[in-house]
């Protein structure tokens, strides 16, 4: 599973008007359903294991502001049952021999690689449109998104059903991510951005499962997040096999079947991997869907999620592993150009201009 998505809703001025309607229209759907966490505790209608959730999730709410020094404001204080399966579809797409996503361009989030609905059909029906004009395309189901904080003057990000009945370790690891885009972000680079956001998951679920967690917990927990390191290992050495047959993307100077050939081989080399993978976890399928819909779209997708974060997790070391210090450090970087921020975050000294 990809990890959460940032904000999908455009909060203002999209010259998209049907589009504008259905994203301003959805969020507030939701932040109509969500009542206080407290109301639902008291409530004698509540599932009694809706309520352990509930009360897990403040837990780890209060964990986040106490020990990972994330904003305490009025995020995830709420709960939405949504019933449906995931909150918002994002619609990905990127050329036949390119992992560049296309981009949407928003006033305050700047551009980005997706486009979000909170319908299934309508994402879908831009997929289909996409398609059309000649793209590989990925629509995918996101659990939670985050408003960036823009939205705590009307209760801020809920928690939902989409994400509350996961594991501890895998709500504690949603939870951290969705707070830390809060924290830090840079219009326009959603690779810095998700970065950001799954070194702070990766780095705070850790903490959490060792000081607040059971041995069942951290069990699984390892587990689950030790096949998805493997997983993403091998995608990662996919992209790369990948990006080289693209090179110079211009797929003319190679010839397009000549391309085309050694994409396939590519492809098939992955999913013969993704195999063998499944061999040694004893048949554990949680990845098939993605692997069977993959294409340019979904790699170019799981790029946003990965590719800085050693680079994050190398800053938070060279901070002394002092939060604050830390975020700090993301704030100065995500006031830079962009080029100049993914050179530090890829070069070994991490030095970061003040100012």
């Amino acid at each position: 599973m990809l990890a959460a998505s940032l904000a999908a809703v455009c909060l203002s001025g999209c010259a998209d008007l049907g589009y504008y309607w259905q994203s301003v229209s959805g969020h507030l759907t939701l932040l109509n359903a969500a009542r206080p966490v407290n109301d639902w505790l008291g409530d004698t209608h509540t599932p009694a294991t809706l309520k352990t959730r509930l009360v897990l999730a403040q837990r780890i709410r209060s964990f986040a502001v106490t020990e990972l020094k994330l904003p305490e404001n009025a995020s995830y204080h709420r709960y939405a049952d949504l019933h449906r399966s995931a909150v918002v579809w994002n619609v990905v797409a990127a050329p036949e021999y390119s992992l560049t996503l296309k981009t949407w361009c928003f006033p305050v989030a700047g551009c980005v690689g997706y486009r979000g609905y909170f319908n299934e059909s309508q994402a879908k029906a831009e997929a289909q449109q996409l398609k059309g004009e000649g793209f590989e395309v990925y629509v995918h189901g996101v659990p939670a998104y985050s408003t960036l904080g823009w939205m705590n003057w009307a209760g801020g990000d809920p928690l939902l059903s989409t994400f509350i009945g996961y594991p501890e370790g895998e709500l504690a690891r949603l939870v951290f991510h969705e707070l830390a885009h809060q924290v830090a972000y840079a219009p326009g680079d959603t690779v810095f951005n998700e970065s950001f956001a799954t070194a702070v998951e990766r780095l705070g679920v850790q903490r959490w499962l060792d000081g607040q967690s059971n041995a069942a917990a951290r069990q699984a927990y390892a587990s689950f997040d030790g096949r998805r390191q493997q997983f993403r290992a091998l995608t990662l050495a996919t992209r790369r096999e990948l990006d080289g047959i693209y090179e110079p993307n211009t797929p003319l100077a190679q010839g397009t079947r000549a391309q085309a050939a050694l994409k396939t081989i590519a492809m098939q080399q992955f999913r013969d991997q993704y195999a063998q993978l499944k061999a040694q976890w004893g048949g554990y399928a949680g990845y098939d869907p993605w692997v069977a819909r993959a294409n340019n779209a979904s790699f170019g997708a799981q790029a946003a999620y990965d590719d800085l974060v050693p680079g994050f997790e190398a800053l938070f070391a060279h901070e002394g592993r002092d939060w604050r210090r830390f975020y700090d450090a993301v704030q100065r970087l995500a006031g830079l150009p962009k080029n100049e921020r993914h050179s530090i975050l890829n070069s070994n000294t991490l030095e970061i201009p003040n100012g």
